[in-house]
């Protein structure tokens, strides 16, 4: 840990981080709740931590498909009528 935090005694450093976190609730299945529950007592790892990593997957996953997306993009040549197309949709649209 680096800045302020890093000279508070370990156990203060602990109680900032949490400062920082969100609680939410969601509902999902009871099927795969069930799973996740299992997979946490098997990994041995806290629910929160274990929906945290998941999520952190998701989130790079889609990241990583956006940027490869764009990445192929990049170099392609944009046609004039889908140049054209999306101008018109852009002064339709209400920002």
């Amino acid at each position: 840990m680096t800045g302020a935090s890093s000279t508070l005694p370990q156990s203060a450093a602990s109680y900032r981080v949490i400062l920082f976190l969100m609680k939410t609730a969601v509902s999902i299945p009871d099927d795969v709740f069930n799973e996740a529950e299992e997979l946490a007592r098997r990994t041995k790892v806290s629910r929160s931590e274990l929906y945290a990593n998941a999520l952190r997957a998701l989130i790079a996953k889609d990241r990583g498909v956006t940027d490869a997306l764009d990445q192929v993009y990049r170099n392609v040549p944009a046609d004039p009528a889908v140049k054209a197309a999306a101008r018109r949709t852009f002064t339709r649209t209400e920002w």
